[in-house]
């Protein structure tokens, strides 16, 4: 009965230091910012966008004809894509389609045909360009450069 009643007493001395440090909360779907700091959920710091390179955004290109590709969008003209750090997605496998892939990445790594990026690359078929998460670019890149 002892213990009991400490432990309560510790819960209630809890309670009461927090509700003296925190002066202000609010709280979002995806946030929860006290006293000034907020703190994102892990659920949705898992979705946030790739980093960009000197302004440009990270993406997965699927062409008509060419293939897919992931880099940095430099330019978009009608179908015309020029593409900076371009990797080839030449077969994947633990992502069931591209949008998977722009979200999670892949699950099955080592599974996957990834040759090495080039510097640059113009594609002239260019038909879908999705959004990549930080998540899923950092998976491609983990990808083991893929020879023959």
């Amino acid at each position: 009965m002892k213990s009991l009643m400490t432990k309560k007493k510790i819960k209630k001395t809890i309670k009461r230091k927090i509700k003296r440090k925190v002066k202000k909360m609010n709280i979002t779907q995806d946030t929860v910012t006290i006293n000034g700091l907020e703190y994102v959920l892990k659920s949705a710091a898992q979705n946030t966008k790739a980093e960009s390179l000197n302004g440009l955004e990270y993406k997965i290109i699927r062409c008509d004809r060419s293939g897919v590709f992931a880099g940095y969008l430099k330019s978009l003209n009608g179908q015309e894509a020029i593409i900076i750090q371009a990797r080839r997605l030449w077969y994947w496998s633990g992502a069931a389609s591209l949008s998977q892939m722009a979200i999670d990445g892949t699950t099955k790594p080592n599974d996957c045909k990834f040759p090495e990026a080039v510097s640059k690359i113009l594609v002239t078929d260019a038909i879908e360009i999705l959004d990549v998460t930080k998540k899923a670019k950092d998976s491609i890149e983990a990808v083991k450069v893929w020879r023959q």
